[in-house]
C-alpha cells in the first residue's frame, strides 16, 4: 500500500483524501473494500520514513475551513518508487499490488506497464521452469503436490498477466 500511495504522489502531491479516492478508483470494485484509516497512517510512516512530507496549506473559500495537510513526494520517496516500478517480487497470486503497479507506472509516466508485465511475466516463468525441474528430479517426493500445486498457480498468474498486457496494450492504442 505504501509504494502504491507514493507512487500517486510520485505524479502531484494530494491530501488523504484526494489519494484515498484515487487508490479507490485504481481498485475498482475491490476499492470498496480499502479502509480509509489506512492511507493515514500509511502517509504518517512515510512521513517518519522521509519518503513523503507535509505542507500545510489553508483551505480555499468554500472548502472545509480548516487547513489541509497536502503530502508530496521526497526525493528517497521518487527513488523507492522507482525501484517499487521494477521489482519482481511477486508473493501472491494475480496481486493488486501488481496492479496498483500498473496503474502507477502509467499515471506517472516512470515506467511503461506493458514492459513491467513482460518483465514480470519473464521471471515468473524462470520460476516455473525451475519448479517444474525439481517436479522432474522427484516426481513422488513429499513436496510432489506442492510443487504442482505452485506450478499451477504460477501458469494461471502467467495467464493473468497475458491478459494484463492486452489491456494495456489496448489503453496506449486509444
Amino acid at each position: 500500500m505504501q509504494e502504491a500511495i507514493l507512487a500517486l504522489l510520485a505524479k502531484e502531491p494530494a491530501h488523504g483524501y484526494e489519494l484515498r479516492q484515487r487508490l479507490e478508483s485504481a481498485l475498482g470494485p475491490a476499492g470498496g473494500a480499502l479502509n480509509p484509516g489506512q492511507v493515514y497512517v500509511s502517509l504518517s510512516r512515510l512521513e517518519r520514513s522521509g519518503l513523503v512530507r507535509e505542507d500545510v496549506r489553508p483551505g480555499r473559500k468554500g472548502d472545509h475551513p480548516s487547513d489541509r495537510r497536502v503530502y508530496e513526494l521526497t526525493a528517497a520517496g521518487r527513488e523507492r518508487v522507482g525501484a517499487w516500478l521494477h521489482d519482481l517480487t511477486w508473493a501472491k497470486v494475480a496481486p493488486v499490488e501488481f496492479h496498483l503497479k500498473l496503474v502507477a507506472a502509467a499515471a506517472t509516466g516512470m515506467a511503461d506497464p506493458v514492459a513491467l508485465v513482460e518483465s514480470q511475466r519473464l521471471e515468473l516463468l524462470r520460476r516455473l521452469r525451475e519448479l517444474q525441474e525439481h517436479a522432474r528430479s522427484e516426481p513422488d517426493g513429499p513436496g510432489s503436490l506442492l510443487l504442482e500445486g505452485a506450478a499451477l498457480r504460477l501458469q494461471a498468474d502467467v495467464r493473468w498477466l497475458e491478459a494484463c498486457e492486452r489491456h494495456w496494450i489496448e489503453a496506449e492504442s486509444r
